[in-house]
């Protein structure tokens, strides 16, 4: 996996993002269908009934289909599309990466504390490094992956991975392997392309 959280796959099932025209793994790509009233709702499962409109995990992507009219174009039919669209892609995709590290904390597959997160850097226990997007650089640096083929979660607040950990704020939290880590790191991977997230920060 890279250090931007995406974890790579072979021969995944591929679709075309339609504000880019490439073609990617689905991982890397937001599902859309249109549901009652011809209204355009994101499908982050993939579970939805109807015919899959796909748009990179990219703010720009998604924002281009939204001005360009792309949803109305590749459901060949009249939409209406909300407003909030992004947003709404946003806080669903911060919702299931706050909702997977619960989950995996639960599991005994996640932990938070900078005591504990560098135990398990150290005894090898960590595959993933989770780092508050608005923590202290200072903090984090003295933090690091013993390898970069491990993954890196740099797009959640300190407040959203409080949540995650049951604690009012987390700076630093590292995931061990597992089935629940790999659902993480390709949502995390998903949010930080939405939110802009570079080198740890979310602009």
């Amino acid at each position: 996996m890279g250090r931007g959280g995406q974890p790579k796959t072979q021969n995944a099932p591929e679709r075309r993002c339609i504000a880019t025209g490439e073609v990617q793994p689905k991982g890397g790509l937001i599902r859309f269908v249109v549901g009652p009233g011809d209204v355009i709702v994101p499908d982050l499962l993939g579970k939805l009934p109807g015919r899959g409109i796909w748009v990179a995990a990219d703010r720009a992507a998604l924002e281009t289909a939204v001005k360009k009219r792309l949803f109305a174009r590749s459901a060949k039919q009249a939409v209406q599309v909300p407003e909030d669209l992004v947003a709404q892609v946003e806080a669903g995709l911060a919702r299931r990466v706050i909702e997977g590290l619960s989950l995996a904390r639960k599991a005994g597959l996640a932990v938070a504390g900078y005591e504990k997160v560098k135990s398990w850097l150290t005894s090898g226990e960590a595959r993933v490094l989770i780092q508050a997007s608005d923590g202290s650089e200072r903090g984090k640096s003295k933090l690091r992956l013993p390898s970069e083929t491990d993954a890196f979660i740099g797009c959640l607040r300190a407040d959203e991975l409080g949540l995650a950990f049951g604690r009012e704020h987390v700076i630093h939290g590292a995931l061990a392997a597992g089935g629940l880590t790999t659902r993480v790191v390709e949502d995390a991977a998903r949010l930080s392309g939405v939110r802009k997230v570079d080198g740890g920060k979310a602009s």
